[in-house]
């Protein structure tokens, strides 16, 4: 047999880490005392254990972080099941993604269902449109049980943290108390019957709709003051309705039915989602009642109304408005899940409390925060999102990467960010929901008016917003719009023209050191790290050209920052000649060997960016792969301003 000796250096152990990179650079102590943590997390449910498993891959050990769920395992029933394109790109850059788009149902294409004039037809379809028309690496939804999503993330957070959830374990009540001014947040949490004090620096309520995080820190979800009542159903089901694998919009005579493909299960059978509205309106309950001054309703009446809908019921109002086909259980047993639920339209008017010195402390996400109803299939996905906002913004409070470790400035755009982007999500609803329960060509007044070209246009319109594709973030210290000379070109940002608050639109490339064809989202992994893009000129084989001035001072603006704290990304557009690494600047060969790319042999990607080839363009990209801030080469030193006021120099 071979003998050999082998030597191994002592950084091998950073080769083989789960994550694409190390943790985050740390520039404060991090050993909290037994029962001190420096996050809290209460509630594991999509947006909670996103958030864990992000701060975890960032770097905070078991003994800095705590999530507790009073559930003793994930989710086995109900609940959400869609994942729109943005969110799905999400998962692929944290490397989630696969198993969901293997396993899940792919939803490409919606049908509209809507009265006949052929009074024997009773509906017919009307149209068929891509169920997602705004431009994404995964233009289509998909759909997939919420408790494998939460398997998918729970599994790969036990991969940082040997404890992962702490179940079983419920919150009592949560208060500021600046005692103890470093761990000033005091929760008093109950495990298997014992209770006991934890304190934190910060804790984060992601315990849904009912959460005694906001309501332990005076918060109210403002909004309407009545709901309509739904029922959905999960089910193998038996029909003869010729779209049932498609997502469908039926405006019947009888009333409104979305159908929501859903994956294939143990049995070899396809399960279905039915939402049916069940007619009647109820009174919400007390903790989401706007405070509007006029008294508390009992909430005895809204769970009376809830409780009148059955199963019977939701099947009746199913079969009269997919009349004239038929629709049942496939066989007994083939009903997997059903609910009667209410969920009108209201956000919270702040998504954190601060202590006196002016800290956020508390802050929430999710349903804790907004609440809406299922149809646009938002839930889920606007929650996770609200997690990844709001993770590497704490982890770089937490770390010291902030420029002033005292001012806890980068938290407030949380609150300053999602809270736009809840209100807008609240507005479409409203829009979408009322349109969903009209009847397409009555003649009565109301939303009996309803054609189905408006409700089509509603729906188109605002695909972009629904598919997360188009969420614009304000003006704020992370995303600066303010620019002394504009080099992109065009407006059409859906379409993935450069603009700050944006996310990066993702393009095909092929790298120059191997000629491998990437997408340009994989170099944009969710590690915590901000990117640079240079979209370098066509002068780039000019040794004094403006594109090797911009990559040199670039060059020093890295150096400036704690290590591996950014990386920089270099796209070339057509060059008048072939080259080698010795006819480019050196500065990419040093800090972008293996993200190096030819920007026109796929995608165009100049075009699709609005940079023009020969004037080129930088973008810093947020580590939520939202764009910062975009220059001139010829202004890198406002792309180096930007960076300062986020992260600390060395």
């Amino acid at each position: 047999m071979p003998v050999f000796t082998e030597h191994a250096a002592s950084s091998r152990d950073l080769r083989v880490l789960p994550s694409f990179a190390p943790p985050l650079p740390r520039l404060t102590s991090t050993i909290p005392q037994a029962e001190k943590y420096e996050v809290v997390i209460v509630g594991a449910g999509p947006a909670g254990l996103m958030m864990e498993l992000l701060l975890a891959r960032y770097g905070l050990s078991d003994d800095s972080l705590l999530c507790i769920d009073a559930k003793s395992t994930t989710l086995k029933s109900g609940q959400a099941d869609g994942l729109q394109p943005r969110t799905l790109e999400t998962l692929k850059s944290l490397g989630l993604a696969d198993e969901i788009l293997t396993e899940g149902c792919q939803m490409w294409q919606v049908a509209f269902w809507n009265p006949s004039e052929d009074k024997e037809k009773i509906i017919e379809r009307t149209s068929i449109i891509p169920d997602v028309a705004a431009p994404s690496r995964y233009p289509h939804e998909v759909t997939i049980h919420q408790g494998r999503i939460e398997r998918i993330l729970e599994t790969d957070l036990l991969r940082y943290s040997k404890r992962g959830v702490q179940r079983n374990t419920k919150l009592l009540n949560v208060r500021i108390d600046e005692e103890d001014a470093e761990y000033p947040v005091v929760a008093e949490i109950e495990t298997n019957g014992q209770t006991r004090i934890v304190r934190s620096k910060f804790l984060v309520g992601a315990d849904g709709a009912h959460s005694v995080v906001r309501r332990s820190m005076g918060l109210k979800l403002e909004g309407e003051s009545s709901d309509h009542i739904w029922g959905v159903v999960d089910l193998v089901v038996d029909t003869d309705f010729p779209d049932i694998r498609r997502r469908c919009a039926i405006h019947s005579p009888a009333g409104s039915v979305m159908v929501i493909p859903r994956e294939r299960i143990a049995t070899g059978d396809y399960l279905t989602r039915l939402y049916v509205q069940v007619p009647g309106d109820v009174i919400p309950s007390d903790d989401q009642k706007p405070d509007n001054g006029t008294g508390t309703p009992p909430v005895a009446d809204a769970r009376a109304r809830r409780s009148q809908v059955t199963e019977k019921t939701i099947f009746d109002n199913a079969a009269a408005a997919f009349a004239p086909y038929y629709i049942r259980p496939k066989s007994d047993g083939a009903v997997d899940w059903w609910a009667a639920y209410q969920i009108g339209q209201r956000v919270t008017d702040n998504f954190s409390v601060k202590d006196s010195h002016g800290i956020n402390r508390v802050l929430i996400v999710g349903d804790a925060c907004h609440t809406h109803s299922p149809k646009a299939g938002q839930g889920m996905n606007v929650s996770m999102m609200d997690s990844y906002n709001l993770a590497w913004k704490l982890a770089y409070f937490i770390n010291g990467l902030t420029p002033n470790i005292s001012n806890s400035d980068i938290l407030d755009t949380y609150h300053k960010e999602r809270h736009t982007i809840a209100q807008q999500l609240i507005e479409f609803d409203k829009a979408f929901s009322s349109m969903f329960s009209g009847k397409i060509g009555a003649t009565e007044g109301g939303v009996g008016s309803l054609t189905h070209e408006e409700f089509r246009e509603v729906f188109s319109r605002g695909n972009g917003f629904t598919s997360g594709c188009g969420v614009e973030y304000p003006e704020n210290m992370t995303v600066d719009r303010f620019a002394e000379e504009n080099p992109i070109c065009g407006t059409d940002y859906l379409s993935g023209i450069l603009h700050p608050g944006r996310r990066l639109l993702n393009v095909r490339l092929i790298r120059h050191a191997d000629g491998y064809r990437r997408d340009l989202q994989d170099d944009f992994a969710s590690t915590g790290r901000f990117r640079i893009l240079c979209l370098t000129s066509s002068d780039l084989l000019d040794p004094t050209g403006i594109s090797a001035q911009a990559l040199n001072a670039l060059s020093h603006t890295i150096a400036r920052f704690p290590r591996s704290l950014l990386e920089q990304v270099v796209v070339h557009p057509r060059l008048s000649r072939e080259f080698m690494w010795g006819d480019i600047p050196r500065a990419v060969k040093e800090h972008s060997e293996m993200s190096f790319y030819s920007g026109y042999e796929l995608d165009d990607v100049y075009g699709t960016y609005g940079v023009d080839p020969e004037k080129g363009a930088l973008a810093i990209v947020r580590p939520d792969g939202y764009i910062g801030v975009i220059a001139s080469l010829s202004h890198v030193s406002r792309a180096d301003r930007y960076l300062e006021t986020l992260i600390r120099t060395i």
